[in-house]
């Protein structure tokens, strides 16, 4: 099962799929069924996750771990609940939504302008964020 229509902090992908982007310390409910997680640390969770060491205001510490992450993501969003969550929800997770969008067939400055224009006007926050999404995967 995936995220209702409209669920807070959920984004649409153009192909249907629905993704829900947090704040790690920012409980919703319901639980996902599977989290991607882009902190320095892995958050404690009941649920399976992934996890992609992440800097604040920087970039993921391993390129190609961070795209196979974003594929499974990408995978499982289609029949379960995925959630993607960094510490403020915005950045790091921004960038993630728009690197699903672009898996989803929107290049990489749509993927920005479609994620900021749906989910969050500060998404992809930093302009090596931007530059790391136009490298593509």
């Amino acid at each position: 099962m995936t995220w209702e229509p409209g669920a807070r902090g959920t984004l649409e992908l153009p192909s249907g799929r629905r993704i829900r982007g947090r704040a790690v310390g920012d409980t919703r409910e319901p639980d996902p069924d599977w989290g991607l997680y882009l902190t320095l640390r892995a958050p404690a969770t009941t649920w399976p996750q992934r996890h992609v060491r992440w800097p604040d205001f920087g970039l993921p510490l391993r390129r190609s771990h961070a795209w196979a992450a974003f594929a499974e993501a990408h995978w499982r969003s289609a029949t379960q609940r995925v959630e993607i969550a960094c510490a403020g929800g915005v950045g790091r997770t921004g960038t993630a939504l728009a690197a699903l969008a672009m898996l989803d067939g929107l290049g990489p400055d749509e993927a920005i302008t479609w994620v900021r224009e749906r989910y969050h006007a500060g998404a992809v926050e930093t302009p090596w964020q931007r530059w790391w999404l136009r490298l593509g995967p």
